[in-house]
């Protein structure tokens, strides 16, 4: 009998580093997207965090380019 692997479920945070490979942008752009309150996140102890929903909402809001 085969059994497949439980599918990975998606992280509700997500690090910067994370984050930077997600939207294909450099650590220092999701930053300067952080600052301008762009893109929320969140602190949890030392670890700045974005949360999937604030990510998807982010990349919802861009604009397309014509």
């Amino acid at each position: 009998m085969h059994t497949q692997a439980p599918e990975p479920r998606a992280s509700l945070l997500n690090t910067v580093d994370e984050t930077t490979e997600q939207l294909r942008v450099s650590r220092s752009k999701v930053y300067e997207y952080i600052r301008s309150g762009a893109l929320k996140s969140v602190v949890i102890g030392r670890r700045r965090l974005v949360r999937r929903s604030d990510l998807e909402q982010f990349v919802r809001d861009l604009q397309p380019v014509a």
